[in-house]
Parts: C-alpha cells; sequence; structure tokens
C-alpha cells in the first residue's frame, strides 16, 4: 500500500527541508515495507505570488483526499503588510487547520544527551527534558473577532482621536473538553503520567472555565496526576525547573508562546517537531518559521522536517517501528558530533558543521 502524502513545501527554507523529510521517509519505508506517494501543492506566500490566494481551493482538496499533510513552513518579511485586508501567508495556515477541524497540535520536546550543552541554560537543569505541550489550535484569541476603529475620541496620543484594534477571546466548554480529553489520553500512555493545565485563571474568564472543565474530565483519568499552573509561572518554570514536566495542555495562544520558548531547551527551533490532529487529514510540521535569511543556502537544520515525519509515522500510519528507526538515527547522527549551522557551538569542528542536505544523508545512512 502506497500512503499518500500532501506535500506543502511553503516558504523560505521550506522546499530544501521537505526533500530531506522525503528522503529519510523513502529510506525508512523501502526498510520497513513501506512506500509513499507526493503530491506538492502551493502554500503561503508562495500561493498569494501565484492566485492571490494563501490557501487555494485544489491545495484545500488536495489536503482533505491525502492519508496526511507534511508541511514546511509559510510566511516572511515578502509578504509582512499592516494593510487591512491584504493576504498573508499565516491565513492560509490558519484556514487549513480550521478547514481540517485540527484542534490538536502535539510539541514534542526532548533534549538529545549529544546536544544538552547547545542550549542557552545549563546541562544541569534540562539534560533528561522528555515532554510533549498539548496546544489548542482552532480556538481563542486567533479565531476570535477581531477589528479596527479608526477616529476613536481619546484613543489617540494626547488625547486626541485615533484608532483602537481588539480581538475576542472567547472558548466554549466543547472546546475545552475535547483538548482536555486528547492531552489526559497522552498522558495515559507516558511513564509518569504527569498533566499541567496551564491558564490564567486569576485574570480571565475563559481561563476560569477551563479550569472548571479540565477539573471535570480529570475524574475520567485518576491514573493521571492533574496540576493546574498560571501561564506567567508556568513560562518561569520552563527555564527554573523543566524536569518537572510531562505533558503541558493549553489554550492556543500561550501554547504558542509557550512551545517556543520550550524549544530553546532543546538547543534550536530547528529540533522541534509538530503534529495537528483533529477531525480531517492530519497535518506534520517543524515549529520553526521560513528563515529567509538562510533560504537557498543549503545550511538550514532539516532534522525538525524529519521528526515531522518520524511523528506522522507515527500518529498517522501506527507505524512505531519505524519511527523509532528514525528516531534513533537522529541521535546516532548528532552523538557522532555532527552539526548544522545553527546547533554547532565554538567547539563544534568544522569538518563536523554540515549543510541542509549532508544531514538529511547522514540520518538516511544510520537508518
Amino acid at each position: 500500500m502506497a500512503y499518500q502524502i500532501c506535500l506543502l513545501p511553503g516558504d523560505g527554507i521550506g522546499p530544501e527541508i521537505i526533500t530531506e523529510a522525503t528522503k529519510v521517509l523513502d529510506a525508512v519505508g523501502a526498510k520497513h515495507g513501506m512506500s509513499f506517494e507526493y503530491h506538492e501543492a502551493l502554500m503561503g506566500g508562495c500561493a498569494i505570488d501565484a492566485c492571490g490566494d494563501p490557501l487555494p481551493d485544489e491545495t484545500l482538496e488536495l489536503a482533505r483526499k491525502s492519508d496526511a499533510v507534511l508541511l514546511a513552513a509559510v510566511g516572511g518579511p515578502k509578504w509582512d503588510t499592516t494593510e487591512p485586508g491584504a493576504p498573508r501567508p499565516e491565513q492560509g495556515l490558519l484556514r487549513l487547520r480550521r478547514e481540517l477541524g485540527l484542534y490538536t497540535n502535539l510539541r514534542p520536546v526532548h533534549v538529545f544527551s549529544a546536544l544538552a550543552d547547545a542550549s542557552t541554560i545549563k546541562r544541569s537543569y534540562i539534560e533528561g527534558v522528555d515532554l510533549v505541550l498539548v496546544r489548542e489550535l482552532t480556538g481563542g484569541l486567533y479565531f476570535g473577532e477581531r477589528g479596527r476603529n479608526e477616529d476613536v475620541p481619546g484613543a489617540g496620543v494626547d488625547g486626541a482621536a485615533g484608532a483602537e484594534a481588539y480581538d475576542s477571546l472567547t472558548y466554549s466548554e466543547r472546546e475545552i473538553e475535547r483538548i482536555a480529553r486528547a492531552a489526559f489520553g497522552i498522558a495515559q500512555r507516558r511513564p509518569r503520567k504527569r498533566l499541567h493545565s496551564v491558564d490564567k485563571a486569576n485574570v480571565l474568564a475563559t481561563s476560569r472555565l477551563w479550569r472548571e472543565v479540565v477539573h471535570r474530565v480529570a475524574a475520567d483519568y485518576p491514573d493521571v496526576e492533574l496540576v493546574d499552573l498560571l501561564v506567567d509561572n508556568t513560562a518561569m518554570q520552563l527555564v527554573h525547573d523543566p524536569r518537572q514536566f510531562d505533558v503541558i495542555v493549553t489554550e492556543n495562544m500561550f501554547g504558542d508562546i509557550l512551545s517556543d520558548e520550550a524549544s530553546m531547551l532543546s538547543g534550536s527551533l530547528g529540533m522541534l517537531a509538530s503534529a495537528s490532529l483533529g477531525d480531517d487529514t492530519p497535518v506534520y510540521e517543524p515549529s520553526h518559521g521560513t528563515a529567509p535569511d538562510i533560504a537557498g543556502q543549503g545550511v538550514a537544520n532539516p532534522l525538525a522536517q524529519i521528526m515531522s515525519a518520524e511523528m506522522m509515522l507515527r500518529y498517522s500510519f501506527s507505524a512505531d517501528d519505524a519511527a523509532d528507526d528514525i528516531g534513533r538515527a537522529i541521535a546516532a547522527v548528532l552523538d557522532e558530533g555532527w552539526r548544522t549551522r545553527d546547533l554547532a557551538g565554538a567547539d563544534t569542528p568544522s569538518d563536523k558543521v554540515v549543510g541542509t542536505a549532508a544531514m538529511g544523508d547522514l540520518v538516511v545512512e544510520h537508518l
């Protein structure tokens, strides 16, 4: 059987790193008797340039017909604008998640021993960190009502008329319960069985509802330890004592911010993969951006993209053995001292610093 994969290379370094992911998928597939058929489509800034729409209808249809979507990254300065109504690459990503009903975002953070010194945090604090951040993906501020009013009395400088803008934060019980159950289910399958629920219940009404619903759901998972934590304290604890965390569940914007912070425990955003799961075709992508400053130079780190493919094998195709093989291959490459530029330290020998394609080749070799 050939699995149908919708490839969305996107912008910036996207096409370079997604090539390495398919290279690794083909290698591990050959080893485990699996095959993949890739169908490439436009999304993001490249789609805006081609047809004025960050998510063309034909791309969405292809995604729906596929077994999984492997996405690289979208966006860049070329398409940044404050012009109201102008299309933005990120709108394509938000619409893709909404149309596919992808309300659960998983972002594992695993600190490879070989990279512990690449983090800005001391090895003694981060060695052994292995956590999963579960982010609600289709609600909250990013999907709430928003707008801008001009010439509002008193909104300008020195009390003059000026502009004001608003974004609405809304969550329903249904949205909270389904992400809570997803998080409890993940925690239940992990050895430590510990779940931190992150909110801002001391200030926000949505967070008080969040906490109420999470506690109600917790009754169905008595083997999982539930800990409530305010988001500001969580941000501090992630750098003060990250090993306390097993699974973290939180709402959309908090999850967006905390996952980027957590990524630096591993030394680089280039080491953080993600999965977006829900009602329809799942989407797998690295958590980093398009890095337009290094696009086309062949120096980008493809490991997060490759680890996204690893998650695809695990969560979409139940191919844990193949996924484990990729994880072991990456660990072996790093243990041997190979680094892309973002991972290289001052003491990394220059002959151990490799480019995008070479890093992909190394992972394939170790498979």
